[in-house]
């Protein structure tokens, strides 16, 4: 049998828990619940909707201008650019765009897809241990050379040009591929050294530290320990290069010229629709021809872009 001062303690516990200081005042639950049901203005959204709408318009519209434009005719282009039906689609000029005396596309891409990995190759072997020297050390002299290289930045490619130019021909090596992947591998240092410094920060010292206790030299701990472990970085570089290379125009139309009879995808298309500009069946098809491998190669790497940009932003 109870009594009514032992279940006043019991009663005490149940009220404190049915009513507490934070429920009762509106506490930090209540409070924080309201926080979270506060909502954005919705004209911002607009405005952003707005802005990012405008800018695929102006982007994709022309794509999609090139795309339908090669699979019609000259008339079709000209009176209903916007256009395309079962009845006017045809692969009849696609097919002459390929297999035309003007433009080899297959030696094209075979051309361009050698310069893009030859690049790419010496530019990563050159970069990185740059890089790796300059991430690691702590004297004024390293930060300074990491500044002597992203001023190249700084300076157009097209500025270069003619200095180039007249090295190479002391050196023998205008109109010639290793004189073209020379100077395309110099103006792709100062940016892949740039993010791969960056990225190498980011990297903790002590796989250096344990590599150099288990008897690796630095050469040897770079290439075996840290050179793996710049996967995302380099394939954002990668990434960059190739599609750098594969648009330029200038630079081998320039260093190479037409004497050396060497075409790269920009060049080749440059001499196939020259004299048929205003032939649309020739300038549609072969520019969807020329385009078409770094779009996909680009959709399908996109991801590596950010990943490695991302990857080198904050401090490890």
């Amino acid at each position: 049998m109870t009594t009514p001062l032992q279940d006043t303690p019991n009663l005490g516990a149940e009220a404190l828990l049915t009513e507490t200081p934070a429920t009762a005042t509106g506490g930090p639950e209540r409070r924080t619940a309201s926080r979270g049901t506060g909502r954005r203005s919705p004209i911002g959204a607009i405005v952003r909707w707005i802005a990012l709408g405008a800018t695929a318009l102006v982007m994709l519209v022309p794509l999609y201008v090139l795309v339908i434009s090669a699979f019609k005719s000259q008339e079709e282009i000209v009176q209903n650019p916007l256009a395309i039906s079962p009845t006017t689609f045809t692969l009849q000029y696609l097919g002459e765009a390929i297999t035309s005396s003007k433009f080899n596309v297959i030696a094209a891409y075979g051309v361009t897809l050698l310069f893009v990995v030859l690049v790419n190759l010496f530019c990563i072997l050159l970069s990185a241990p740059v890089a790796y020297v300059i991430a690691r050390g702590r004297k004024k002299w390293h930060m300074g050379l990491l500044l002597l290289f992203v001023s190249g930045l700084f300076i157009p490619g097209q500025v270069t040009l003619i200095p180039v130019v007249f090295v190479l021909r002391v050196l023998g090596l205008i109109n010639t591929i290793p004189g073209f992947v020379l100077f395309e591998t110099a103006a792709t240092l100062p940016v892949t050294i740039f993010l791969f410094s960056a990225y190498l920060r980011t990297v903790p010292r002590d796989i250096d530290e344990a590599a150099a206790l288990d008897g690796a030299g630095r050469i040897r701990t770079f290439w075996s320990c840290i050179f793996p472990i710049m996967r995302p970085v380099v394939a954002t570089v990668v990434v960059l290069n190739s599609i750098g290379v594969w648009n330029d125009f200038v630079s081998p139309q320039i260093i190479l010229g037409t004497s050396s009879g060497i075409y790269t995808v920009t060049t080749g298309v440059y001499a196939a629709v020259g004299e048929f500009s205003t032939d649309y069946t020739v300038v549609f098809p072969t520019l969807l021809l020329a385009i078409t491998p770094i779009i996909v190669f680009f959709i399908i790497m996109q991801r590596h872009i950010i990943g490695g940009l991302v990857a080198g932003a904050t401090k490890g």
